[in-house]
């Protein structure tokens, strides 16, 4: 397979060999070893040929939860998920994982990135019910670091000087749904198009782009 061009304006050139993914889950409580993954959605982040991210379209499914998990009734009524919904066409972790993993795999080696990286709000939340799943199902060659992660609560509170998903949206000028909220595919493509927004924006205002000028350092 013939190796990407790693020109200037790459994705694996702007992040130092990491792909950027926006994760989102929904889970039946806090403590990602007990309580149930119940919603995944990813979004992969794309350069395009001027230098400007976009969203890629959303990967996602809702998945079972494991045997033995706990489902606290709090967390279900503030996602409004019905695990036991008949029409949720969910599917067992293994393969929930495999669903999102495999393309981003494949799409860390397409643009020559090294690793993924997750963003999130509250990115780490994410990335803990992530690996959580990976380690109960054994699953192989997970495309994300371990724990390194790009934050839109840190990256809003910089720019916009807000830290709620919401807030920050509406301060960069994007829509928000009340009643859209808290679905992983929701809050996975509101998050990506506010990474991308607040990515694009400080290359408009840093004249210098210091990434471009020291890519290879």
């Amino acid at each position: 397979m013939k190796e990407p061009e790693l020109t200037l304006n790459t994705i694996a050139r702007r992040f130092r060999g990491f792909l950027p993914v926006v994760v989102d889950v929904e889970t039946a409580g806090f403590d990602a070893q007990r309580h149930a993954l119940l919603e995944i959605a990813a979004v992969i982040i794309r350069q395009r040929p001027d230098g400007l991210l976009e969203p890629a379209p959303p990967l996602a499914c809702h998945v079972l939860p494991f045997v033995g998990a706990e489902l606290d009734p709090r967390a279900l009524a503030f996602n409004g998920i019905d695990p036991e919904h008949p029409f949720r066409d969910a599917v067992a972790e293994r393969d929930a994982l495999d669903r999102i993993l495999t393309p981003i795999r494949k799409a860390v080696a397409t643009t020559g990135c090294n690793r993924a990286i997750l963003v999130g709000h509250n990115a780490h939340f994410d990335l803990g019910f992530i690996k959580a799943a990976v380690e109960r199902t054994g699953y192989k060659r997970c495309p994300f670091h371990e724990f390194s992660v790009f934050d839109t609560v840190t990256l809003g509170g910089l720019m916009f000087g807000q830290t709620v998903l919401a807030k920050v949206s509406r301060a960069a000028g994007l829509r928000w749904s009340n009643d859209a909220a808290h679905s992983a595919i929701y809050d996975a493509e509101q998050t990506a198009r506010l990474f991308c927004t607040i990515v694009n924006r400080w290359r408009e205002l840093d004249p210098e782009r210091y990434w471009e000028r020291n890519a290879d350092a």
